[in-house]
């Protein structure tokens, strides 16, 4: 169960990458910065139904820590991809 939870939550950090790097270049509150930080959770969802995870409790904290650091790394990624034209 560890073993799965720890892929999860990788999964999670690795999905929420390339979100977090889009919701960096948009105007925080948007619709856009909004779909950026709510268009993974069905991926999530899905993820943690097919791993058999399901809604475990004791699962929360980490899915959710992963969450937010795919989010942090992706919009740190973008803060520092070398601007065009600089």
């Amino acid at each position: 169960m560890m073993l799965t939870m720890f892929f999860v939550a990788m999964g999670v950090l690795v999905l929420n990458v390339p979100f977090g790097f889009w919701r960096e270049g948009v105007r925080k509150f948007s619709l856009a910065w909004i779909f950026a930080v709510h268009l993974p959770i069905p991926f999530v969802v899905a993820l943690r139904m097919s791993s058999g995870l399901g809604w475990s409790l004791h699962s929360f904290p980490f899915v959710i820590a992963a969450y937010m650091t795919g989010q942090y790394l992706g919009g740190a990624l973008r803060r520092a991809w070398p601007r065009q034209g600089s």
